[in-house]
């Protein structure tokens, strides 16, 4: 395969993946809406085409009419900046996520992920990282008190979760013996999946996620009844757009890193069982991939409707003195099952 040939692939596979991440951004709003609503006994959107199923449209058409309304005393090129940067993050993190198993198509054998690169496990979390600059910028270059104070919360919050995310990551590499996302959803055929050998690093790894989009129970940057809006006060129009559309977009990353590292990833152990092959067999691995970013993502939704959020110091005690413990216990777990059961 030719680079030219090579490069237009790989412009295809991002065209297609980011058409359907935008739309399913989207109604990742719209369902949140509908499950709400579900949740308290209400309607929801009903009125935007059938069973309001424009209303994301009607959203995004509303907020681009707005006017952005930048306060005189701000920084005015971070506070631009910072919506940026977190929508930045969240479309670049997906590159290395794999959704589907080598395919051959005209001729050629495509690989259902952006880049397989070696270090993608690095390369997700490294991005992640990055994710608070966004947030901290936006409180900081506001010039408003709730607004700085969501930045600073954000920045402590990162430091409590984001030990024992890696610390989760740990053992998942340790049985993939690889850094590669496509290696480790390889590594997990079958049954074995991670979630099911090292429970205790998927359930600190899902709790960290929900820290990582500012979700309820966690969402502390950006508490109303406490900072108002938090980092995002000063924000209007299209930019207080774009904060809002990567808490969703990061929502999806989420749900899909955790799919792919303790999940199984597109693994579907039918196709296994019932020795499925060809286009089918694809089908049904992308499809098992897909079912289980939407169950996550209404486990996500799910729980933002069903518990308070947490004080600030009961973050900082559940990161520390929990998550962080469990974390690496999970790791002495994982070393013991693969020397002694040799995994």
């Amino acid at each position: 395969m030719s680079i030219m040939e090579i490069v237009v692939i790989t412009l295809i596979k991002i065209v297609a993946i980011l058409s359907v991440f935008l739309l399913s951004v989207a109604y990742s709003v719209y369902f949140e809406r509908k499950i709400a609503s579900w949740a308290q006994n209400r309607v929801g959107p009903n009125r935007v085409g059938w069973n309001g199923l424009l209303q994301p449209f009607a959203d995004v058409f509303k907020l681009l009419l707005k006017e952005d309304i930048v306060p005189e005393a701000s920084n005015k090129p971070l506070h631009t900046l910072a919506p940026f940067i977190a929508l930045l993050v969240a479309f670049s993190t997906y590159a290395v996520i794999p959704f589907g198993p080598e395919v051959e198509l005209f001729g050629y054998k495509i690989n259902l992920v952006v880049a397989d690169v070696n270090i993608g496990i690095l390369y997700v979390l490294a991005f992640t990282s990055i994710a608070v600059y966004g947030i901290t910028f936006a409180g900081w270059s506001s010039g408003s008190k709730y607004s700085l104070l969501g930045g600073i919360r954000s920045s402590a919050q990162m430091i409590s979760y984001e030990v024992s995310m890696g610390f989760s990551v740990g053992g998942v590499i340790l049985l993939a013996e690889s850094l590669s996302p496509v290696k480790i959803v390889e590594a997990q055929h079958g049954w074995m999946w991670n979630a099911i050998i090292q429970p205790i690093g998927f359930i600190t790894f899902l709790v960290s996620s929900f820290a990582e989009t500012n979700r309820l129970p966690f969402d502390l940057p950006e508490a109303e009844p406490e900072l108002v809006g938090g980092y995002h006060t000063e924000y209007s129009s299209m930019k207080f757009a774009g904060f809002f559309l990567a808490e969703y977009a990061n929502m999806i990353i989420s749900s899909a890193l955790i799919t792919t590292l303790y999940l199984g990833g597109w693994q579907n152990p039918l196709v296994d069982i019932f020795h499925i092959q060809g286009g089918w067999a694809v089908a049904m691995q992308v499809g098992a991939f897909m079912i289980k970013i939407a169950l996550l993502l209404f486990f996500f939704i799910w729980v933002r409707w069903s518990l308070p959020r947490f004080r600030y110091d009961q973050l900082m005690n559940l990161g520390w003195k929990v998550m962080f413990p469990l974390a690496l216990l999970n790791i002495i777990w994982v070393a013991v099952l693969i020397m002694v059961f040799k995994i």
